[in-house]
This record gives structure tokens, sequence and C-alpha cells, in this order.
């Protein structure tokens, strides 16, 4: 996938007004309409154009778009980085953050690139407006992706998160308000599921309550630990001899505690040991899987060196065996 130059697409500084974005769209949709340009590639480079604005005419969309940073370069290889979207709260259709559940943004064909980043579908509708005196509508409710400890749903926390809100200034450019809110975290809670905080979302039109605030929860990356829905695994570092000969070996676990682990005779690396109901508490809870891996220690000294030659002459084994014919 190609990193797309919104900016450079339309000719515009990467801070300019709403404004500016306007008048360039406007300019070279002009130029580039295929009902007006019958040249090749023009309509490719006005659907290009059309893409451009429906990003840069967006204030949310244009904040996501903007948190990639101005170190990419049109068709450079590109991903998305991880959890790029943590800490950026929408308002509900407004921004897909590349599940599929956002909008598409504009009438054509949507790259690869935008729906990695917004998701697939098309513009959402404009939102609510006062209306006629008397009419009341709830607010919209706003979406947000947290990043968690997998401690905190081992054990319930209570954390005080940062979201930072697109909005534009009154002279068109795109800004970030920031607020903090108190946040219980269950015990149990996964990956991927919603915390909903009632009316903490956008303002109500009338005598309409606020709407919600839903937050996606993920995990922090942890040094040791993966998370595969409820399961968590954990690679377990173990010396030859310890594979070889067997051992107990103490095992932390998520929640802070510690098991004991009978590590039997002959564990070959990989093997999975399943340590029942050990992984995310719920209902029906998740296991903790063991994974053994061999660590060699390195030969620094004569006498080490000497220890593995006579390894090598205790046994005979070649772990290639298996390659011959």
């Amino acid at each position: 996938m190609k990193f797309r130059d919104y900016y450079e697409t339309l000719g515009v500084a990467r801070g300019a007004t709403e404004a500016e974005i306007k008048t360039a769209y406007r300019k070279l949709a002009r130029k580039y309409h295929p009902d007006v340009n019958k040249e090749a590639g023009a309509e490719e480079q006005f659907k290009e154009i059309g893409e451009a604005y429906a990003v840069l005419k967006d204030t949310e969309k244009r904040a996501a778009y903007d948190r990639m940073g101005a170190n990419w370069k049109n068709g450079q290889d590109f991903q998305p980085p991880p959890n790029w979207n943590e800490g950026f709260e929408f308002s509900d259709g407004g921004y897909g953050g590349g599940n599929g559940a956002g909008y598409g943004g504009f009438e054509g064909d949507q790259s690869e690139f935008f729906e990695s980043l917004f998701g697939r579908g098309r513009h959402r509708a404009g939102g609510r407006s006062a209306g006629r005196q008397g009419m009341h509508f709830k607010g919209q409710d706003h979406r947000a992706k947290i990043l968690i400890d997998l401690a905190d749903a081992y054990n319930g926390a209570k954390r005080t998160i940062s979201l930072h809100m697109p909005a534009q200034d009154a002279s068109g450019h795109v800004t970030t308000q920031e607020r903090k809110l108190d946040v219980s975290i269950p015990k149990g809670i996964k990956a991927g599921q919603s915390l909903r905080l009632s009316g903490q979302g956008g303002p109500g039109v009338g005598e309409g309550g606020a709407g919600d605030l839903y937050l996606e929860v993920d995990f922090h990356p942890h040094s040791f630990y993966r998370v595969d829905g409820k399961d968590v695994y954990l690679d377990l570092p173990l010396a030859p001899w310890e594979a070889a000969l067997g051992t107990t070996v103490n095992v932390p676990t998520p929640s802070g505690s510690t098991l004991e682990l009978k590590i039997p005779a002959g564990t070959a690396a990989g093997r999975k040991m399943r340590l029942k109901e050990k992984g995310i508490p719920s209902k029906e809870p998740g296991d903790l899987y063991v994974v053994p891996t061999i660590v060699m220690p390195s030969a620094d000294t004569d006498a080490q060196k000497e220890a593995y030659q006579n390894l090598e002459k205790a046994f005979d084994f070649n772990p290639r065996a298996h390659l011959k014919g």
C-alpha cells in the first residue's frame, strides 16, 4: 500500500485553512472533471482530488490524517502504525478507524490507503442542526480508542484518561481540545470491547440529552505476554538442562501473582503448557499458555567451551538427520 499525500494532491500547505482547501479543490475539480477533460488519466486524477478533499475538508478526518505526521512521502510504502488513533475522540459515524464502521467520505471509489485509515462506506450526512424552535434531539454519540494495561483486565482498575477531540478555530485551522475523564475498568474486559460513558458524548439540541461516549479498549503491548481473545501466552525461557532433565519454575501471571509450574523431563521448545482458567477472568475464564523456549548459554571461557565439547562427545545426536535423502 502506498501513502497518499492529500496536501500535495490539492497543492496546499499542511497548515492551509478550510477556505484555502476548498478553493484549491474547486480549481482542480473543474480542470480534471471527466465531462471537461478527456485526456488520459484525467478521470483518475479527478478521483484522487475528490478523495483528498473528502479528508481535508472534514475536521475529524483531517485531524486523524495529520496524526501520521509530515515525514511520509507520496507513493512511499505505508502501513498505519499500531494504535495510531489511540486517544482521539470522534463523533459517531464521523470516523471509521480502519474497521469498516466509518464513512467513505465522497462519491467514488476509495483507495486502499483511505480505507486503511477510515474504513469503507459512504460520506456521512451532516450533523443535526437546531432546526425550528422547539425541536429536540439527543446529542451525537462519540467514540475513542484507549489502551489499558493487561493487569487492569485481570484486577479491574480506576484510571484517568486523556482524550483529544478535533476542532476548528476561527481561522479555519484544525486544532485539538483535550479533556480528562475518570474511567472504571471492569475486571475481565477484553480487547475490542467498549466502555459506555453515559452523557459524555456530543451536546443535545433543545431539551435533548447529551450523547454517550464509547471507549474501545485495547491493551498496551507487553514485554512478554501476548493476548488472543481471553487467552494469554507467555514464552518461558529454559536452559537446555532444565528442558532435558525437568525442573520446577515460578511463572509470573498478569494479575501480579506467581505460580509454580513443573517442567517435565524432555520438554521440547514450542510445546504449549496450559494453565486452565488463568487467562483473562470472566464467566468463562480464558487460559494462560506457557510456551517453552530453549536458551543456549554462550561459551566465553575455556571451561565453558570444554563443557560443550564434552556434551558433543556424550551424545550421538544429529539435529539435521531428517534432512538426509
